[in-house]
């Protein structure tokens, strides 16, 4: 099991960060910790800061402990250059390059855990019993009751609500209950235009 961690575009030259990177490859999580708090060059807090968060990755994401973890890798890359210019005598410019550096740390147990599978019961399935039939009033004596098992049945009072009438709460008050009420009417009558034309002339 591996635990990874990255440092990119560290505002510092990959040059200065190998000499600290170089000395705690290869030791184990707690005396490289020692190596960097006692080191005495400026590359040691981003890398310390690096290996912290390697560290937390491998504790909390992958149930690795610290005391079993030791650094299989650290690798310093270039991450380009920011070009600055200063100015000098007779009005020319010398450029300044400021480097910026990648580290990529990788960190790996040194005794290999062993990882204990879950147990998953397995459900067993009901199996259907077949029906054995010698003749054909057998099977028309089955076949009702089987039907009538899988048939719902209807709730108590069906009946009753079937024949209610729906009461919309929107059409409540005088204006609405009004409107609700002619159409109701005219609903019982023939309608506006048919009675238009069945009058009688004359």
């Amino acid at each position: 099991m591996q635990a990874q961690a990255k440092l990119r575009h560290l505002r510092m030259s990959p040059k200065k960060v190998r000499l600290i990177a170089n000395l705690i490859k290869g030791l184990k999580v707690e005396e490289a910790i020692n190596q960097l708090s006692f080191a005495d060059k400026i590359a040691k807090k981003p890398i310390l800061k690096l290996l912290q968060s390697a560290i937390s990755n491998a504790e909390h994401n992958l149930n690795l402990k610290k005391e079993n973890l030791f650094i299989k890798e650290i690798k310093v890359d270039s991450a380009g250059v920011l070009k600055r210019w200063q100015p000098k005598a007779h009005g020319r410019a010398t450029p300044i390059l400021k480097k910026l550096s990648h580290v990529y740390l990788v960190l790996e147990e040194i005794a290999p855990t062993k990882i204990k599978a879950k147990k998953v019961k397995k459900e067993k399935k009901e199996s259907i019993k077949p029906i054995k039939v010698s003749s054909l009033k057998e099977i028309k004596e089955i076949i009702p009751e089987k039907i009538s098992e899988t048939k719902t049945a209807e709730p108590e009072g069906h009946d009753k609500e079937i024949d209610k009438e729906i009461i919309d709460v929107r059409m409540e008050g005088k204006h609405r209950h009004k409107q609700n009420e002619d159409k109701k009417r005219l609903k019982g009558t023939k309608g506006f235009i048919k009675k238009m034309f069945n009058r009688k002339s004359g």
